[in-house]
């Protein structure tokens, strides 16, 4: 499978990929979350669905529930199988001596999402730009993901996204939380190139995630509106 992301992407987030019949309707890929799944390298080996999958193995340290032991081993095998598009990996993770992974995941023909996320708030716009661009050089796709607790700092972000889509860079970005909900809708039309949601709310793998077939539409209408 191959799909890249030049265009926006809509993953749908799960730890069972039983589910990726029930999302083939909304979703462009499975965001497979490795860390939350029972076997998932068996889980991979067993996959014969239709949608390619990008595959998280997320570490304790950021908000995930993989152990540190075989946890990039583990994502590295997931990069070997055809369905898999992408992998990601955190931006702290190779910049602290991940890098391995990441080309070993190119060598096998999967992109890299290199990710950062701030669970505690958003940071000062400067201190975004800053994530954001490292985030973006660390792999093919660069993800930030915030805790926005007021209007401020959803604007923040986007305009953030928009400044670093608008240089070329190839970004994700969502506001995590009740205040940044809106942010997983409208981030496409500011450059963002991946969206999350889980195919039902209580499954949710973030706070403040809409559901598959509600943020599909939202993305929808908008995109149809705005002319994107």
């Amino acid at each position: 499978m191959d799909l890249d992301f030049d265009a926006f992407r809509l993953a749908a987030s799960t730890a069972d990929l039983a589910e990726e019949p029930a999302a083939r309707d909304h979703a462009d890929l499975v965001e497979f979350r490795m860390d939350l799944a029972d076997d998932p390298l068996d889980a991979l080996d067993g996959y014969d669905g239709e949608l390619p999958l990008l595959c998280t193995n997320r570490a304790a340290w950021e908000g995930g529930d993989a152990a540190e032991d075989g946890r990039l081993a583990a994502l590295e095998r997931a990069a070997e199988h055809d369905a898999v598009v992408a992998v990601d990996v955190e931006v702290a993770a190779i910049e602290d001596g991940a890098q391995p992974t990441v080309d070993h995941a190119h060598d096998h023909g999967a992109r890299v999402v290199a990710s950062v996320h701030d669970f505690e708030g958003t940071p000062t716009g400067d201190e975004l730009a800053r994530l954001l661009a490292r985030a973006a050089a660390a792999g093919d796709v660069g993800k930030l993901a915030v805790t926005a607790e007021s209007a401020d700092d959803t604007l923040r972000l986007l305009s953030v996204t928009r400044a670093m889509a608008a240089e070329g860079a190839t970004v994700a970005t969502m506001a995590m939380g009740e205040a940044g909900r809106h942010t997983r809708a409208v981030a496409p039309l500011y450059g963002s190139r991946i969206g999350y949601a889980p195919v039902a709310t209580e499954n949710a793998t973030a706070p403040g995630q809409y559901d598959l077939a509600t943020l599909s539409d939202l993305v929808a209408r908008l995109s149809g509106e705005s002319g994107v």
